[in-house]
């Protein structure tokens, strides 16, 4: 039994790392690395557990089980020779030597809860982006070795190799956890409050692998159209996703601009997504009456009438990408306060979630932010509202940059804005939604602008949908 890998892969087996990704571009070998590491693995370490996911199980079984490079095809010696043998209901690989490939999935965020005394020495999980990172660091939790483990020298265990592409529901954990610490190949030692693996991003670029004719895959992709799909997938560009709701007409140079003085004739408000052990996010946000305004270089820019400009943010997150700070909502009214006295503008109740004027046991959070100094006016939630707003910002950020049509423009220093938006993931079942399981906060607040009632008017007039 023989595999052959090309170089990149083969830095996974010399790597020092023992949580690894391996992701990137479509077509760079990832889940046939993942199927010889699994393999390689059983055949030196008698009674290890190895468990491989998928989210989904007929993706499992369809990428990993069947066809000419699936299990059945790369085991057919050892299935024969009576080494090996795959059975089903759970799905699991079984070796001579007491080793086991648990083939498993977790549709649901509750299905880890499957796995609480599972004992897995080395996890796999294929296509990371489209876990949540509860999902992950759950099953990272059952990650451990016992001390009877005879493992050789040549292998790191415990262990954990990931395989992905960019995009998808995990697209913002998996970038905060894997690719903005440090540089790709680089080997940095995660923090305790993280797992405290040594942690090692190493990209899977279609320039890798020797075994695809990679011009005609290339055109394959470019046959894409979509400019932003055909990055993602040729080269793994993790700052923007294929097929999301925004990156089609998220244009960065137009879209961001360095902060200005807002002029006193603009209309000022703040819209708010609530949010506890989930972020909450207030965002500011200037619509212009077309007067043109000076930029700090002294030039003057031309503002078309219904652009709007988001000024200023307060993102309640505790640094982890999609988890909230569970503030209480007097003590974010206070933030608030504070933020709108250094700003210095007079700024108009917006729109907030209508979940902020639920009663529990005669507890409003409108109330207790009101009480505190902070009105809202409730967001427009009537049916169909969330494909209508999404298609409103759409038209807005397409119509970014072109001094004709309004534009939806972020100051520079809205870096959460500008993290989440050009990287927000269509429902996979209600592509004209986006993945509600994904790091939406920012998105529903700004949707709660574009159709708060003063911005509708604006769109009505220049012949936007409403």
């Amino acid at each position: 039994m023989e595999f052959h890998l090309h170089k990149k892969q083969g830095e996974i087996l010399k790597s020092k790392a023992n949580e690894i990704l391996y992701g990137g571009a479509a077509g760079g070998g990832k889940s046939h690395m993942i199927r010889v590491l699994s393999i390689l693995i059983c055949c030196q370490v008698p009674s290890v557990q190895v468990y491989l996911f998928r989210r989904l199980s007929e993706d499992l079984y369809k990428n990993h089980v069947e066809g000419v490079s699936g299990y059945y095809a790369m085991l057919d010696d050892l299935i024969q020779r009576k080494k090996a043998k795959i059975t089903n209901s759970p799905t699991k690989i079984s070796f001579w030597n007491g080793a086991k490939i648990h083939l498993c999935h977790c549709q649901y965020e509750k299905d880890v809860y499957k796995y609480q005394g599972a004992e897995i020495n080395v996890l796999l999980m294929d296509e990371l982006t489209h876990f949540t990172r509860f999902q992950y660091v759950y099953l990272r939790g059952r990650v451990r070795v016992p001390i009877s483990l005879k493992i050789p020298e040549s292998l790191i265990i415990p262990f954990i190799l990931c395989g992905t592409n960019p995009g998808n529901v995990g697209h913002n954990w998996v970038k905060s956890m894997f690719i903005d610490p440090a540089k790709s190949m680089d080997i940095h030692k995660a923090p305790a409050s993280d797992g405290g693996m040594n942690r090692q991003y190493i990209p899977a670029m279609l320039a890798d692998n020797p075994s695809l004719n990679q011009e005609e895959y290339a055109m394959r992709l470019q046959g894409l159209g979509n400019p932003a799909l055909v990055e993602a997938m040729l080269n793994g560009n993790w700052d923007i996703i294929a097929g999301g709701m925004f990156d089609d007409v998220y244009n960065k140079n137009a879209v961001e601009v360095e902060p200005f003085d807002i002029p006193s004739s603009w209309y000022i408000d703040r819209s708010f997504d609530w949010g506890s052990s989930k972020p909450y996010s207030v965002g500011w946000w200037a619509e212009s009456d077309g007067t043109d305004v000076t930029l700090k270089d002294g030039t003057t820019k031309a503002t078309v009438r219904g652009d709007l400009y988001r000024i200023n943010e307060l993102y309640g997150w505790n640094g982890t990408p999609n988890e909230g700070t569970k503030e209480l909502a007097v003590d974010v009214a206070v933030k608030i306060k504070e933020i709108e006295s250094v700003m210095n503008l007079s700024v108009n109740p917006g729109a907030a979630d209508s979940s902020i004027y639920t009663e529990e046991n005669g507890n409003c959070i409108a109330d207790d932010m009101e009480k505190a100094g902070i009105k809202w006016t409730r967001a427009n939630k009537k049916p169909g509202s969330r494909a209508n707003g999404w298609e409103i910002m759409r038209k807005l950020l397409k119509g970014s940059g072109s001094n004709e049509e309004p534009g939806l423009y972020s100051f520079s220093n809205c870096r959460q804005f500008i993290r989440t938006i050009p990287v927000m993931p269509r429902d996979k079942k209600k592509p004209d939604d986006v993945d509600t399981d994904s790091e939406d906060h920012i998105a529903d607040e700004a949707r709660y602008r574009v159709l708060d009632k003063k911005s509708v008017e604006t769109t009505f007039e220049t012949g936007l949908l409403f």
